[in-house]
């Protein structure tokens, strides 16, 4: 979906000009729709995760079985995001 500005009311904060593809560390935020709370919930300052945050921790773990040019450095699951850092190496 192409950005229309009328529909996201929202400022991209991508580079312009940059090529995404290319090598180097990413830092990414996931959230489900309308931010809702799908993954778990922190109980006594702890994140618990539910049958779906256990699925979403086990697929981040996966990805570098999937790419095989991608690294992965730390992560966690919140209750309604994800938040990840990614290493892209060259092929």
């Amino acid at each position: 979906m192409k950005y229309d500005p009328d529909k996201h009311h929202r400022r991209s904060i991508r580079l312009e000009g940059y090529d995404y593809t290319a090598a180097g560390t990413y830092f990414i935020t996931i959230c489900p729709y309308q931010r809702n709370c799908l993954f778990g919930e922190i109980i006594n300052s702890e994140m618990r995760l539910n049958q779906l945050g256990q699925r979403v921790y086990a697929c981040w773990q996966r990805l570098p079985f999937h790419f095989s040019n991608l690294n992965l450095d730390t992560f966690v699951v919140m209750p309604n995001h994800i938040r990840g850092i990614l290493v892209l190496t060259h092929l």
